[in-house]
């Protein structure tokens, strides 16, 4: 039994009003999470249909990582607790938005840093930019 329905059709998946994910064959769906209040881009992860199931239920932020193939509780060591502000689907239902608050010192990555995106790549005559930011 699944977790969520699936979408009768296309028009019920992209114009409905019911969540219905579309888990990709390993059975996730990417996230991207960013600060509630300044949009910062904080990290990529993914869900499976449990993770999403507990982050709807707790309103935090719930993970499959796929390092080590076991649900991860964002924070739950660090105090990095990622509160869910709010949770968007795309269009056709694979991938989701949270908008968090971020618990603790406010960091994201593992590095300690405050973002997964802290390396820049110049283009173009943007070469003299900083490669590193979010210290």
């Amino acid at each position: 039994m699944s977790l969520f329905p699936s979408a009768a059709d296309k028009h019920a998946l992209e114009e409905g009003t019911v969540l219905s994910p579309r888990f990709d064959a390993n059975g996730l769906v990417t996230v991207v999470a960013t600060e509630a209040d300044s949009g910062a881009v904080l990290m990529v992860a993914h869900m499976n249909a449990e993770a999403l199931k507990r982050s709807i239920e707790t309103g935090e932020a719930w993970y499959w990582s796929r390092s080590r193939q076991e649900l991860w509780h964002k924070g739950a060591t660090s105090g990095q607790i990622q509160t869910i502000v709010e949770m968007r689907i795309d269009c056709d239902q694979d991938a989701l938005w949270l908008k968090v608050k971020v618990g603790g010192d406010g960091g994201c990555c593992h590095t300690g840093r405050c973002s997964c995106f802290y390396r820049v790549k110049p283009l173009r005559e943007d070469a003299e930019r900083p490669l590193l930011i979010c210290t």
